[in-house]
């Protein structure tokens, strides 16, 4: 850019690298988490306004210009945070708001404190010091400062947090099974956000040299918010992509620059209906690679083995006079059961009878009007979900929870979430337990997907899978919490025979390697042929239990479930 001579050119390239530090930033939260934090130019607001007033001196003695972008980095931190707690009850559209509504409120305290903002008349920028004084001082300085933002967020993306912050997304009720606590990640990565919000800001009043509340509009909130949506979902190269384009559309098409709003508009409607997953869509070769057409699922029950053998039994898992009602309809009337260690439980009724309400109570969606659970005779907490997968209790579900967009193998990865030894800055940094933590969790999910038969389908993308492969893909996630229990929700639903015959290798291999089973299915064959006990339930009650050879000659279940 020197070499030409125009500063012009030089401007816009300092102001791409300006948008994106903040967007990549932003990109974490919309992107990879699913928040749609519109409101952002006020972090934006808040970075621009501490650092060109602090560095003028209006409210204190001034400081250096370096200095004052930290702590409008610190600030940033500390009201992303407080932009984002929100979202931690807000859902969509009603989040969307409320950081709009913060945005107002930020321009609004810039127009009334006059004496340190200077209202409307605004204030100087900072001036930071030589070499990036200039022009092309500032263009290093900023695209510096974008290298650092990139690498940042693309090492968080990349780590058990960033996979953890897409199971938020796309699988709220799967994520909270593995055990991933959404507030404590959520406010991790505002706190990040809002730190490269607010120096984003810094960068751009030094940028601007002079500032105004008119400079931080509305219009500039929707480019941020729309370079991440048209450059994809779960992707650093994409809404980088998108950031040049939309700073570049206004100055392509000078004439129309009062026009912007309508092109941002324009552009995100072309591309939602054009290419939905954004430009990401269009850079993901895994979409494309064709599959093996006659592929197989042959599980292995000595990686199995290998992957989650116990050394010691846990204990029991009981239930004890659960009872649960929806309204006027008791869906579980004072049950009680056991599930043993190294054995398969089977549940079965009819529908409607309790089945996957039990599951749901076990696996703390729900909590019961009556009663007491406990495993290995500690009580487990009712109503806490994400406590399950750290006592040892893992599950799959009716419809299988995936990331569709992610690799089968990222997919089956995030069932180690809550295995990793390393914190959230170790990931940001990539230090050396960060790196030996992912290292030894594709290991970990490698095996995994040997013992269910998918190790072939590793870096396919989940949504490109079978069903039944789906069904298996969601057991290996279970398995890589190392389960003392795992809880089945009809994993045979929708299987071939040979299919369900592969299953239940897969099961007997679970069981032998000391992890209790609970199965809830409708497949009574497969029931009987691998269950040590079985319970019956009937409108919530238990209607019979004992072996699978008792329960077949049990006139009542006969009566009420196996038919004649």
């Amino acid at each position: 850019m020197p070499l030409t001579g125009n500063e012009y050119y030089g401007l816009i390239v300092t102001r791409i690298a300006v948008y994106w530090v903040l967007i990549a930033g932003l990109n974490l939260i919309v992107g990879y988490a699913g928040q749609l934090a519109i409101g952002y130019v006020a972090l934006f607001t808040l970075g621009a306004y501490t650092t060109a007033v602090l560095a003028a001196g209006n409210a204190f003695a001034p400081i250096p210009a370096l200095a004052a972008l930290a702590v409008a980095g610190v600030a940033g931190a500390v009201f992303g945070v407080v932009v984002g707690l929100p979202a931690l009850r807000l859902r969509t559209f009603y989040f969307a708001i409320s950081t709009l509504g913060f945005a107002t409120i930020v321009t609004q305290i810039a127009l009334a404190w006059q004496e340190v903002t200077g209202g409307g008349i605004g204030v100087v920028g900072p001036v930071f010091p030589a070499p990036f004084d200039d022009t092309w001082g500032l263009l290093y300085f900023c695209l510096g400062f974008a290298t650092l933002a990139t690498w940042i967020t693309a090492n968080v993306a990349r780590s058990r947090f960033g996979r953890a912050l897409v199971a938020i997304r796309d699988a709220d009720v799967a994520a909270e099974a593995i055990g991933i606590a959404k507030p404590r990640l959520l406010i991790m990565v505002f706190l990040l956000a809002g730190a490269l919000a607010a120096m984003a800001g810094g960068l751009f009043a030094a940028l601007q040299t002079y500032i105004t509340p008119d400079a931080f509009t509305f219009e500039l909130s929707l480019l941020f918010f729309i370079a991440v949506l048209i450059g994809g979902r779960g992707s650093i190269l994409g809404p980088l992509l998108g950031t040049i384009i939309l700073t570049l559309l206004p100055e392509v098409a000078a004439p129309l620059a009062a026009w912007s709003t309508f092109l941002y508009a324009a552009l995100l409607l072309a591309i939602v209906l054009a290419v939905p997953g954004g430009i990401a869509a269009l850079l993901d070769r895994r979409s494309r690679r064709p599959l093996p057409a006659n592929r197989t699922i042959t599980p292995r029950p000595e990686a199995v083995r290998a992957l989650i053998a116990h050394d010691a039994a846990p204990g029991a898992l009981s239930l004890r006079g659960i009872t649960l009602s929806f309204g006027g309809v008791r869906a579980v009337d004072g049950l009680d059961l056991d599930v043993l260690p190294g054995q398969i439980h089977g549940l079965i009724g009819p529908n409607g009878s309790g089945k996957t309400t039990t599951l749901n109570v076990i696996s703390g969606y729900y909590r019961p009007e009556a009663g007491s659970q406990s495993l290995g005779g500690v009580e487990l907490t009712p109503g806490l979900s994400t406590d399950r997968a750290a006592r040892g209790i893992a599950r799959t579900f009716q419809t299988p929870r995936l990331i569709g967009e992610a690799s089968v193998l990222e997919n089956v990865m995030i069932g180690g979430t809550t295995q990793g030894q390393s914190g959230f800055l170790e990931a940001m940094l990539a230090l050396p337990r960060h790196r030996r933590d992912e290292r030894l969790l594709e290991q970990r999910a490698r095996l995994a997907l040997q013992a269910v038969g998918l190790d072939g389908l590793a870096e396919v993308r989940a949504d490109r899978l079978q069903h039944s492969e789906l069904r298996f893909m969601e057991i290996a996630r279970a398995l890589m919490l190392r389960p003392a229990f795992l809880l089945l929700d009809e994993p045979a639903a929708g299987l071939a025979h040979e299919e369900i015959r592969r299953l239940a290798a897969l099961v007997r291999a679970v069981r032998e390697a000391g992890t209790g089973v609970l199965l809830v299915e409708h497949h009574a064959d497969l029931i009987f042929d691998i269950c040590d006990q079985v319970t019956v339930l009937n409108l919530g009650r238990t209607l019979a239990a004992g072996t699978p050879a008792e329960i077949r000659v049990h006139k009542e279940v006969v009566s009420a479930y196996l038919g004649a």
